[in-house]
């Protein structure tokens, strides 16, 4: 019998500890050898157990002949392609973490019976543009898609308009970067936050390129269906991919285009380690895929600005004039105190009755209430401004399950303040939490209106959309639905409420929620009008009224600069019961320019403690290397477990 050609498997095994975060050899039976193919699923015995693994590649002998052999191989199905293997080792590296956590994402749970079914058929895109344009109305779009379509690597930024016009179909637009995509023989993977915009793509491309002509990749969709897509794509039967985070890992042979909507929104941040960010993940991916990266968002988020500012990220957008006469009109409430002297301190001044009265007139009325589920707000009980650390200027909150009383406030980034809170604006010491809940506000709505029909909306009251006849909808921020024709008018109540979050990003989110709340109300010229219940004075309320986020990303980044906050920094937070925070800081080589804030105690029931590690970007690479090594020696003592985030969205 010939001698078997690379008889050496290299095997990622399922073993998540620091120490152990490489691949192993093992030895390849010869009636596994057609089938260890790379990329295919293996049972390998490590420890004295079996264990689950990936076979990444097949090697000669080495100096080692003893090598274990692999057990048996689960699948013959290869799952897990060069591309996608050294996406997920840069995503594990950047942000401290294991290859074993990140490809538990990438890849889907098996699903044997839709393994050893028929694969369904995806007929080719139907390319025949009979849409009308949507990115055309924005300057250097003809450039971005020539490029798509030459199979070039084009990188933008598209700040949408929110209107209801075509100019604000970001679906549309999407699927128009996809035809110049696939006109060019590549293939296109399309991201959403959620399922609710996910069904929104889904119709377009469905009316754009055909029924069955792409696949769908969500978790939402079930286990079999998930998979059987998933398949399609890694069989290179499908070149169009849609999906929600996980699928940015989707393994679409000959990508050309990486597209993402919304990357401020908070369902990209994976809840699991390595906590990685589906925006950060896009980028590595274009840059290591050499394709084209679009990130699209009404609102701009500083990471993205930052990206823009070092030019990596061309721009795509209109200018603030002519967004403005596009889009619906907006004002404040403020900018009418001098006829209701009211109009600063209550809560429904006399204007919002008076747009929602006038809009009922013409259609459906949308009134966005904050959400109940907001981490608590701190103001001042005498003046109400809110109430920030008097050392990084962010928003405080009391511990989890505290409202009032003699604790002390913290600050989420530097911890329990160590001396009496004092206001800034009247000297102050008292601190009220306001809470407002959107079904007393649907009640208030409803006596000003008898007759008027009263929908609520929210995360456990969803509702999928509006006619066009006269209707209150009271939404939570993220809930609204469309309407038919667009709404003839919205209200954003407590709007400063959004603001006092005790949050890094609590402007930033603001400014994105009211910008998408604009995007479902019709154009000026048809009647559309927005009004802010807040002062106009405010830097997010009037990045509002000059549909200006652009010009509020490049003012928030400047911010963080200064303060020493991400993106401008590298920011990484240790967490851990406090006595393996202080051996951790013991053992932990720091470069001489990270900048150590704590340990400090959190509030909770058990015992947790928070360190904070600062670096410029420039030396980001090594104190994440750093970290990695202090977490595999940790692991090879089997000390206690400690969670790091790197660049955290919230903290907690």
């Amino acid at each position: 019998m010939p001698a078997m050609e690379r008889p050496v498997a290299k095997v990622a095994v399922d073993l998540p500890l620091a120490n152990l975060d490489r691949p192993f050899d093992y030895a390849v039976p010869a009636e596994l050898d057609a089938e260890a193919r790379p990329g295919v699923r293996v049972k390998v015995r490590f420890a004295g157990q079996l264990r689950d693994g990936f076979v990444l590649d097949r090697a000669e002998p080495g100096e080692r002949t003893d090598l274990a052999p692999l057990q048996r191989v689960v699948s013959p199905e290869p799952v897990l392609g060069a591309a996608v293997v050294e996406l997920v080792r840069a995503v594990a590296d950047h942000y401290a973490g294991s290859f074993a956590d990140v490809v538990r994402t990438a890849v889907p749970p098996r699903h044997a019976a839709t393994e050893k079914a028929s694969p369904p058929t995806h007929p080719a895109p139907d390319l025949a543009d009979t849409s009308a344009p949507t990115l055309d109305a924005y300057p250097g779009s003809e450039r971005f898609l020539a490029a798509l379509a030459s199979g070039g690597r084009p990188r933008a930024a598209w700040t949408v308009l929110p209107t209801t016009t075509s100019a604000g179909d970001w679906a549309a637009g999407f699927a128009e970067a996809a035809a110049a995509t696939l006109a060019a023989g590549r293939g296109a993977l399309l991201l959403v936050p959620d399922a609710r915009h996910l069904a929104v793509l889904t119709e377009v491309v469905t009316r754009r390129f055909g029924r069955g002509s792409f696949a769908t990749l969500s978790a939402d969709a079930g286990p079999a269906a998930r998979y059987r897509n998933f398949l399609a794509v890694a069989r290179g039967g499908v070149r169009l991919v849609l999906g929600t985070r996980a699928a940015v890992f989707a393994p679409v042979r000959d990508l050309g285009l990486v597209a993402l909507w919304d990357d401020g929104n908070d369902a990209w941040a994976e809840p699991h380690a390595p906590y990685w960010h589906a925006r950060e993940v896009a980028a590595l991916r274009a840059h290591a895929a050499g394709c084209g990266l679009l990130l699209a968002g009404y609102a701009r988020t500083a990471e993205v600005q930052q990206l823009v500012a070092r030019g990596w990220l061309a721009e795509l957008q209109l200018a603030p004039v002519e967004a403005r006469r596009q889009a619906a009109a907006i004002r404040t409430t403020a900018a009418d105190s001098s006829r209701d002297p009211h109009a600063t301190t209550a809560r429904l001044p006399h204007d919002a009755f008076t747009v929602v009265r006038a809009g009922l007139a013409s259609g459906p009325v949308l009134v966005q209430v904050p959400r109940a589920g907001y981490l608590p707000v701190l103001m001042c009980a005498d003046c109400r401004a809110p109430a920030r650390c008097p050392t990084c200027g962010q928003g405080l909150g009391f511990p989890a399950g505290q409202q009032d009383g003699p604790g002390r406030p913290l600050c989420r980034w530097c911890g329990p303040l160590l001396t009496p809170w004092r206001c800034a604006e009247c000297g102050g010491a008292r601190l009220r939490t306001p809470v407002v809940g959107v079904a007393r506000t649907a009640e208030e709505f409803g006596k000003a209106f008898p007759g008027t029909p009263v929908l609520q909306a929210s995360a456990d009251k969803p509702l999928a959309k509006v006619g066009t006849e006269p209707t209150l909808v009271l939404a939570t921020p993220g809930a609204a639905p469309p309407a038919a024709a667009g709404y003839a008018a919205a209200v954003l109540l407590d709007a400063e409420l959004m603001l006092g979050r005790p949050e890094l990003r609590a402007g930033e989110e603001a400014l994105r929620r009211w910008l998408a709340v604009t995007a479902l109300v019709r154009p000026a010229t048809e009647g559309g009008t927005v009004i802010a219940v807040a002062d106009g004075g405010l830097r997010e309320v009037q990045a509002l009224l000059r549909l200006d986020p652009v010009g509020y990303a490049e003012r928030e980044l400047a911010d963080r600069a200064s303060a020493g906050f991400p993106p401008a920094v590298k920011l990484l937070t240790v967490e851990g019961t406090p006595a393996a925070i202080e051996t951790a800081l013991a053992g932990l080589e720091l470069p001489r320019d990270v900048h150590v804030l704590g340990p400090f105690d959190l509030p909770g029931v058990d015992p947790l403690a928070r360190l904070t590690l600062r670096a410029p970007l420039s030396g980001s690479a090594e104190l994440v290397d750093h970290v990695r090594t202090m977490l595999s020696v940790r692991a090879a003592r089997k000390d206690p477990p400690l969670r790091v985030r790197v660049d955290p969205q919230v903290l907690s």
